[in-house]
């Protein structure tokens, strides 16, 4: 629409603006706003298609990136009270290239404490909320990025995943979102050289999701760990047929909620009407173990570059940061580093064999189909008639953060009983980045969602437990 002039980029950016205007006090989606700075950006590339010329992928394209995803001489809180006057003295190289791909930054998205939740809300920002359904979460802790592109206050967002915070937030919101096997989307020093984390897209569509992977990936020199660029392709119009799809419902022991697995089988159905060879397998994982396996790995890495980074301020946290921060502080101490390396690797070759055959496996991303908006879940949760002992266990995103060689993309799935989207997650094997993108286009194409989004509303629903 820009190149045949039927819509200009400061016509879209107005329209955003408006619609920001009008609903985010709704759901608290934004940490701050850009708009000024933006508007000169957009009437730029207004003029740069009027001229033609060779254009960048993303220019004149509103993009809302995460907090802590710095901007240059921005605030950089990580969503901390006692850092909210901090500012970045770089760019993050997500931010760059966007900046250098024609997008405008035209917002910042809210995240909870460290990003170290799956729900999105903290003392700093207070609680962000589900445009489908106030009363729960947009998921964390990229929820603020899920919450705008739901409600309509951006086109495409940033979001990052150590655990699942980019495809939680997409599965509850209803959008896509793109977990890059490690290394392929450089990240910021040091904390890059975590193996669990990577930066990625969220967008509405398999296509938009692509559009901002392809920008984001490649070697950067800050990264030593980045990988040389490689293209998640543009996602065919294709339904899947001919694919091998391994079906995975529980991961082992995970309590699926009964309309989360009615939605994953319904995913699975229509791919198999479509002409896909669909096969159901069981995987011998129990979500305890992961969860033992996740924290072992944050106490000897995350957790104390937290502590150090908190240390003088601890009263200032939010009870979930300090809950997160002892969790992996007892888990270094039950268990060795090798010890957890030695679990991560089994579950590896598990999974590897599980699909050993298959082009890509398909799994819920979330056993529990909503959180509560403002909920702390210190002590667990109640998932399908069973209680858990950490509420992360009634996630099902974690085991491809520990098989982070492998590239996961979340797509929408149905509705749940409770309001809200479900998703699921589609895993394909170590750096193959092209056939999950494949496939999430062919999920898209047999149950088409794009073009749905939740009703308007204007007013907050509740109060902060801040």
């Amino acid at each position: 629409m820009f190149r045949s002039r039927e819509l200009s980029p400061v016509e879209l950016l107005e329209a955003i603006i408006a619609r920001s205007d009008a609903v985010n006090a709704g759901i608290n989606a934004f940490t701050e706003t850009l708009f000024e700075e933006a508007m000169p950006a957009a009437r730029d590339a207004a003029s740069r298609y009027a001229r033609d010329g060779d254009l960048p992928p993303l220019l004149g394209l509103p993009v809302a990136t995460k907090e802590k995803h710095g901007i240059r001489g921005r605030t950089l809180s990580q969503g901390l009270v006692a850092r909210q006057h901090e500012r970045a003295t770089e760019n993050h190289p997500v931010v760059e290239r966007i900046l250098q791909s024609g997008g405008i930054i035209h917002a910042r998205t809210t995240t909870p404490e460290f990003s170290c939740a799956t729900v999105t809300h903290g003392p700093l920002w207070g609680v962000t909320r589900n445009p489908w359904n106030r009363q729960y979460s947009p998921g964390g802790s990229s929820g603020g990025a899920g919450a705008a592109l739901a409600a309509g206050l951006t086109t495409l967002a940033t979001a990052s995943d150590i655990a699942g915070s980019t495809r939680l937030p997409a599965s509850f919101t209803g959008n896509v979102g793109f977990k890059a096997p490690y290394g392929r989307i450089p990240g910021l020093a040091p904390l890059s050289a975590d193996h669990y984390r990577g930066d990625g897209p969220m967008a509405r569509t398999v296509a938009d999701a692509a559009l901002l992977a392809n920008v984001m990936a490649g070697r950067h020199p800050g990264d030593h760990a980045s990988l040389a660029y490689a293209p998640a392709l543009a996602p065919s119009s294709g339904t899947g047929a001919g694919m091998r799809i391994a079906l995975c419902i529980r991961l082992g022991n995970y309590p699926v909620a009964a309309d989360v697995e009615t939605n994953t089988r319904r995913v699975a159905a229509a791919l198999r009407d479509a002409g896909a060879m669909v096969e159901e397998i069981e995987l011998p994982w129990t979500s305890q173990n992961i969860s033992r396996m996740m924290f072992t790995h944050f106490g000897y890495l995350l957790g104390p570059a937290m502590e150090d980074e908190t240390a003088g301020s601890e009263g200032w946290l939010a009870p979930y940061t300090r809950r997160f921060m002892s969790d992996a502080r007892q888990a270094a101490e039950q268990n060795r580093f090798l010890d957890g390396v030695r679990s991560e690797t089994l579950l590896q070759a598990q999974l590897a064999d599980a699909m050993a055959g298959f082009d890509a496996l398909i799994c819920p991303a979330s056993a529990v189909a909503a959180l509560e908006a403002d909920g702390m879940y210190l002590d667990g949760i109640d998932a399908n008639g069973e209680r858990l002992e950490h509420y992360w266990q009634g996630h099902m995103t974690a085991p491809f953060n520990i098989a982070n060689r492998c590239p996961v993309l979340a797509v929408p799935s149905g509705m749940a009983d409770c309001g809200i989207p479900t998703g699921v997650q589609i895993v394909g094997h170590p750096f193959d980045d092209a056939t999950v993108f494949r496939l999430g286009a062919a999920v898209e194409a047999v149950l088409p969602w794009a073009g749905g989004h939740p009703e308007d509303f204007s007013a907050p629903s509740s109060m902060s437990p801040y």
